[in-house]
């Protein structure tokens, strides 16, 4: 099984990987399949019913809209954000969809869209499944499929330990652990982002995949201005005001006044990964990094190393995006990026770890030291729950990636005043992650049950 560091890096929509970004593909795909097998045209009515998380805190995460938007052929990477609350009002106010955008239905929103608070499918607790009926009443086409995580979607015949999306393409490098990538990165003398290079080259050309990663850091720069800008209140009903605009200005006065304050870097990381993450949660353009709970985090360390490291430029960050998709790429494999699935460890905990061997290589980490700052962001974000207050990627989501994002940084720097070698490998602070998730109550899983979500019941 093969992944590519643009299926770790994906530009999307907010509010959440998982729970918007995966049911609109979903959707789209049973809508697409619908089309190819030629039973579009009979289909007179769609009904969706969301499981699991998905069904616990859908509302919050904006699942049932992002259904209905894939319905009508809309795409995380294209949906224009501007438009689409309108285009969901529209529809339940019509009372139709245009399935693949054409195809007109009926529908009823409190009926053909059902999200099961206390219902689960089996393989994991993002399931959903979508049905097409005819004018008789007949099932057309039924499937199940599950959101495992920073928008990744598998069918319904998945089972339990198939978390990858199959690729069967022929790597020059295959690793599937931290121990393997350090050993080849060793006899081939090669850094960690020359060898996820030398893979991606499987799939594009340097000069395709250098345009792709570009723009990717595009949007993720453009994501931070909109939030820098954007003042007002988020939806979804806790009244979170947007901090990031106030901060940007205390910071830009500051730095106009050439203010002495040793922590003004920190400050800018913060408002870097606050930008992001109110823009993701409400519903702007945002890259999936690896998941969009956790989309501040990369973007924000990024932007430290352009801003604050002498020399940086267009080649450190495709070497910093190569490097942390690396490490995403082992916890995808090993265990897992799905706060549903192992809480927010699984988001926060590998978006700091890769944001911390990003840095830790174009800070000229040798390998082994990026390993160790991989590590370190992982093994300091064990045990972190996912209890959204209200459902919403707000409290304490926001403030989360902000956090976290420091840590990323110091983690890089901590790995390079060491030689790489350490007590807790990578590969063993990711099984541990792993076990942690499993040993976790599901109250604790994106499903609002537990933690914070019940003991701050107004904010």
């Amino acid at each position: 099984m093969a992944l590519s560091v643009l299926d770790l890096l994906s530009v999307g929509i907010g509010p959440s990987s998982s729970h918007t970004v995966g049911p609109m593909r979903a959707a789209k795909q049973f809508t697409d399949g619908l089309a190819s097998s030629g039973q579009l045209p009979a289909t007179v009515r769609v009904q969706a019913e969301l499981f699991g998380s998905l069904g616990a805190t859908g509302r919050g995460h904006g699942s049932d809209k992002a259904v209905v938007l894939g319905l009508q052929g809309h795409a995380p990477e294209t949906v224009d954000t501007r438009t689409a609350d309108d285009q969901v009002a529209a529809a339940a106010l019509d009372a139709e969809l245009r399935l693949g955008g054409n195809h007109r239905v009926d529908f009823n929103w409190d009926e053909d869209v059902v999200l099961h608070r206390r219902k689960s499918l089996p393989a994991h607790p993002n399931g959903m499944t979508f049905r097409a009926l005819d004018h008789t009443g007949t099932v057309l086409r039924e499937r199940s499929y599950y959101s495992i995580g920073g928008g990744f979607v598998v069918d319904g015949d998945v089972t339990g330990t198939e978390k990858i999306v199959p690729d069967t393409t022929v790597l020059p490098y295959p690793f599937t652990t931290g121990d393997e990538l350090l050993a080849i990165c060793e006899r081939e003398g090669k850094s960690i982002s020359d060898i996820m290079l030398a893979n991606e080259l499987v799939w594009r050309s340097e000069e395709e995949l250098r345009e792709r990663l570009l723009g990717i850091w595009a949007v993720m720069r453009e994501c931070v201005d909109n939030g820098c800008s954007a003042e007002g209140i988020l939806p979804g009903g806790l009244s979170v005001r947007r901090r990031a605009p106030s901060l940007f200005k205390k910071l830009a006065d500051a730095e106009a006044a050439n203010s002495s304050d040793p922590l003004l870097a920190m400050e800018w990381v913060n408002l870097f990964a606050l930008a992001v993450n109110e823009e993701n949660a409400a519903g702007g353009r945002i890259v999936t990094a690896p998941t969009n709970g956790a989309a501040g985090i990369v973007p924000a360390v990024l932007h430290y190393y352009t801003k604050f490291v002498p020399g940086a430029d267009d080649d450190g960050v495709v070497r910093f995006l190569l490097a942390a998709a690396a490490v995403g790429i082992l916890f995808k494999i090993n265990a897992s990026i799905s706060g549903a699935e192992v809480g927010c460890q699984g988001e926060v905990g590998s978006a700091c770890s890769m944001a911390a061997a990003g840095l830790c290589e174009v800070l000229g980490g040798t390998p082994r030291q990026v390993e160790n700052a991989a590590e370190v962001g992982i093994e300091h974000n064990l045990g972190l729950t996912c209890d959204p207050v209200g459902g919403l990627v707000q409290i304490p989501c926001i403030e989360r990636n902000a956090i976290a994002s420091v840590k990323a940084i110091n983690a890089a720097r901590l790995a390079l005043h060491g030689d790489g070698s350490h007590k807790v490998s990578l590969d063993k602070a990711i099984k541990t992650m792993r076990e942690t998730g499993a040993d976790m109550k599901s109250k604790y899983k994106e499903t609002s049950r537990g933690g914070l979500a019940v003991n701050v019941v107004e904010c």
